[in-house]
């Protein structure tokens, strides 16, 4: 104790001259400013504007002087030797002297402690090895919890957060290196060559786990504000969490796509349950299957996985169309949830629909739905109604339960539930028969109840059917959405064969000259062709090129497999959709 009296009164007495003068590495304008806040420190006075400082210790003679002070409370910034306590952070962005002028300040913990004799810097010395892993995640978040403090910091005012989190890493760093026993999550990091920046992204969504998703990490702009110094690095640093990235690649992180309050989609991240059960588990072999939607279906034969290839962007439909589906996609964002809630509408997260397409084959709703699938980040669970029909009496109601118990159960034991499509459903939305054979009562016995299981369905059902006409009405009642499709108008047609037309081919026109596919393209798009049977014609096309010896694309090749299928009308067919 009694050296603690001798430091601070050699220091306040002495000033530039004491012994803790001499290791500050301080001019004496700056010993000055500590010496008078140290001495208010004493007496009670724990923080101070730096206008009054300057007013105090130098008695500037006018405004310029004022401002020539400035530069030293700046150096003791950069030190670390006093810390700003204004309540709200400065705005990141440039900073100036001028700024610093009305700031409220205190000595910082770390001047406090070289009075006493101690350094932050002797901690490093007394490292230990990391004998339990969750001592080394508590490292890390702290580091994350500095990276986060530092991110909303003006990055040319100084601040003592830069140099304890350069500290904390050194720290980190020393007790890593003599750490015998490996870590799971140091061991996965080096294994997928994750970069520093990369590594923060990851440890950041980590912490975000283990709070529970109060950290507000998730989102893109959150996690690209962490790495980046400046504007232009946030511009670069998104390709660090793009498609092609290593941390989407190597399958550490997935994400969310919630489309946001300005129409365009916004992502949010988190960490794959498979790794996470590695960094929990390290020890623990996984010797079940992983629970997934494709082991999950894998002894029932009535549904189909399929995994949407497109985004709604890419499906050629309406713009009155696009906009339904965008008003069932903004369910999902945070703003609309809180309101439904809020009005009793819907208590749950997520989105609730039943919507039913209905219009001619080849019209896209097949597509459509499987692309509503894809802005959703959802698998589809897809549904060829003609497999519940069955010819014994009873069995087609016992196969409409199985359909929805089975989904239920499935849906129970994943993290993100598949959407349900029941692909042309008209044989289960038709009008109910009225003869009293017994024919008519088995149907309307199914029909009964797949009304009742579609009355408690939860979550994203998709039905699609022909003829909207042949709906029994009590099935319309329960869709919240009935969409109709139309065969493509001109604009459509061409921007569909634009799309499917063949890449690096040659093509002739009608006076069998070479052109460029755009002049065909205009010609071909006069045909009134669905979506469909604009894919088929090209197929159809392509095959019989294929086999000549000069293989270019006539107009003439074309027209033969158009006027084809104009005249047989393949209709009948599965609908195929189309996009772009």
């Amino acid at each position: 104790m009694q050296d603690l009296f001798n430091q601070l009164d050699d220091f306040l007495t002495l000033g530039i001259k004491s012994k803790l003068a001499q290791s500050l590495k301080c001019q004496e304008s700056e010993i000055k400013i500590l010496q008078t806040m140290l001495d208010d420190y004493l007496s009670g006075v724990q923080e101070c504007s730096i206008n009054a400082l300057i007013l105090k210790i130098f008695s500037p003679q006018n405004k310029k002087d004022v401002l020539s002070y400035l530069i030293h409370f700046q150096k003791l910034f950069e030190l670390g030797y006093i810390t700003e306590n204004s309540f709200v952070p400065l705005d990141n962005t440039q900073a100036g002297l001028l700024e610093l002028l009305y700031l409220d300040i205190s000595l910082s913990v770390s001047f406090l402690r070289l009075i006493e004799g101690r350094d932050d810097k002797t901690e490093l010395a007394e490292i230990t090895p990391y004998d339990d892993p969750l001592e080394y995640l508590k490292d890390q978040f702290s580091r994350v919890s500095l990276i986060q403090k530092l991110s909303v910091e003006k990055p040319n005012t100084p601040s003592k957060t830069s140099s304890i989190l350069k500290l904390a890493e050194e720290k980190i760093a020393a007790r890593l290196k003599i750490t015998k026993t490996p870590i799971a999550l140091e061991r996965l990091i080096s294994e997928n060559q994750l970069n520093a920046k990369e590594e923060i992204i990851f440890f950041a969504l980590l912490k975000e786990e283990y709070s529970g998703g109060n950290e507000n990490l998730r989102d893109m702009n959150s996690l690209i504000e962490l790495i980046s110094k400046d504007e232009y690095d946030k511009i670069k640093n998104r390709a660090l969490l793009d498609e092609h990235s290593t941390l989407l690649e190597k399958k550490l992180l997935d994400y969310d796509e919630l489309l946001n309050p300005f129409g365009g989609f916004s992502r949010t991240f988190y960490i794959r349950e498979e790794i996470l059960q590695k960094i929990l588990y390290p020890k623990q072999k996984n010797t079940q299957n992983k629970i997934s939607l494709q082991n999950l279906i894998k002894e029932q034969d009535i549904f189909e996985l399929i995994d949407p290839k497109i985004s709604l962007d890419q499906v050629v439909i309406p713009e009155s169309t696009h906009q339904i589906f965008k008003t069932i996609l903004h369910q999902s964002t945070p703003e609309v949830a809180k309101l439904l809630k809020l009005w009793g509408i819907k208590d749950k997260k997520g989105i609730d629909a039943k919507i039913i397409l209905y219009g001619s084959p080849g019209t896209g709703k097949s597509m459509s739905a499987l692309a509503l699938a894809k802005s959703l980040k959802k698998q589809v669970l897809s549904l060829d109604c003609s497999k519940v029909l069955s010819m014994y009496i009873g069995e087609s109601e016992k196969n409409v339960r199985k359909i929805f118990d089975d989904y239920k159960e499935i849906s129970k034991q994943l993290k993100n539930p598949p959407l349900l499509l029941l692909d042309e459903a008209d044989q289960f939305l038709s009008l109910r028969g009225s003869s009293g054979n017994g024919v008519d009562k088995m149907h309307n016995q199914m029909q009964n109840i797949f009304l009742e299981q579609i009355e408690k369905f939860e979550g994203i059902l998709i039905a699609t059917t022909n003829l909207l006409e042949n709906i029994d009405m009590a099935f319309s009642r329960r869709f919240n959405y009935k969409i109709e499709f139309k065969r493509p108008n001109l604009e459509q047609r061409i921007r569909i064969w634009e799309q499917n037309l063949p890449k690096n081919a040659c093509f002739k026109d009608e006076a069998k000259k070479s052109c460029q596919p755009q002049h065909l393209i205009k010609k071909l798009a006069e045909f009134p062709l669905s979506g469909a049977q604009i894919t088929m014609v090209i197929k159809n096309t392509a095959y019989l090129v294929a086999l000549k010896t000069k293989p270019i694309f006539e107009y003439e090749d074309f027209l033969i497999q158009i006027q084809k299928e104009i005249k047989n009308q393949f209709d009948g067919q599965k609908n195929l959709g189309f996009g772009i």
